[in-house]
């Protein structure tokens, strides 16, 4: 019996032996959300946010830097800074309003033919939400197709890698879903 054991002790490459077992995570799909809490008296005017997104929309322009806009994403990037210690920068910013009952065609902002030049995330914030859900598309190895649904209310950000598929829904037949979506890179 000693000697089976002696021999399969040689046998073991000295890469493992002694090292015991080790894990290496290569990939991992982060999805970041929360309330965008803001000091009392610097609170978000989601009106004024709200009002930039049909304008913009209306006159088919960029989305306006605002002093709003700035207390957002300042907010948002520093919070994530020191909670998950990295760093984003913006890239860009565009709002959409979804109708009673509206499905969003399958969202991907990225370019899969100029990836380096993608952003490595994608933000949405609830400007004026009601019924609204997130579904974020993703593949766990040989598990793929799967999803994930998240609500979005107002005053809340869902922040997910820019790789992944998502569908916007408006579930409520009453009023209309204004959402900011914010791209970022990571530094």
């Amino acid at each position: 019996r000693s000697n089976l054991f002696n021999h399969i002790d040689i046998i073991i490459p000295s890469f493992i032996k002694g090292t015991g077992m080790q894990k290496k995570v290569l990939s991992e799909i982060g999805l970041y959300y929360g309330d965008v809490a803001m000091p009392k008296g610097f609170e978000i005017d989601r009106d004024k946010l709200q009002a930039d997104i049909l304008s913009s929309n209306i006159n088919n322009k960029k989305f306006p830097f605002s002093r709003e806009w700035d207390k957002l994403t300042t907010y948002l990037r520093e919070h994530i800074n020191l909670e998950y210690n990295f760093q984003l920068v913006n890239k860009e910013t565009w709002g959409n309003i979804y109708k009673p009952k509206e499905i969003s065609i399958p969202l991907l902002n990225i370019d899969p033919v100029d990836l380096r030049n993608s952003p490595d995330y994608t933000l949405l914030y609830g400007v004026n939400v009601k019924d609204c859900n997130v579904r974020i598309h993703y593949d766990d190895n040989r598990r793929a197709g799967r999803s994930w649904d998240i609500p979005l209310t107002n005053n809340q950000f869902i922040m997910f890698p820019s790789m992944q598929m998502y569908y916007i829904t408006n579930n409520q037949k009453d009023s209309l879903n204004s959402i900011l979506t914010i791209t970022n890179e990571f530094i």
